[in-house]
């Protein structure tokens, strides 16, 4: 059986409600569903789909390379976003981020996410080659 290795990112809302950042099992690393919130908890890109989704995506970099993988390991992300109106600013940032590596995605609407200043969350999977 492969090492577990879980991944905090510090929040405080980890152990409340008994998650990880990021988990590795062998040579697989899981991130958890990520919002744009700084380290002092504000909101990051406010009302801005596209700042909020490059913001994540640094902060499920940081999570892969604690875990030894890098951007380029990921295979799959799914994106959640509370108004599917704002779906270019997501995809023109993931496109960006990933555009050279190509993972497999999903992009769907969902009627809430845990604020509502909030307008996307993203969960990340690497496969580490």
């Amino acid at each position: 059986m492969s090492e577990r290795k879980n991944i905090s990112s510090g929040a405080p809302w980890e152990d409340i409600a008994g998650y990880s950042r990021a988990v590795r099992v062998g040579d697989t690393v899981h991130v958890a569903g990520t919002v744009a919130s700084g380290e002092d908890g504000q909101v990051i890109g406010e009302d801005d789909i596209y700042a909020q989704t490059v913001y994540i995506f640094e902060k499920i970099e940081t999570a892969l390379k604690q875990a030894g993988a890098a951007l380029t390991d990921v295979v799959r992300t799914r994106m959640f976003v509370s108004d599917i109106a704002l779906w270019e600013g997501a995809a023109r940032a993931h496109g960006e981020i990933f555009a050279g590596i190509r993972p497999a995605t999903t992009l769907l609407e969902v009627s809430k996410l845990i604020d509502d200043r909030y307008l996307i969350e993203i969960e990340a999977v690497a496969i580490i080659s």
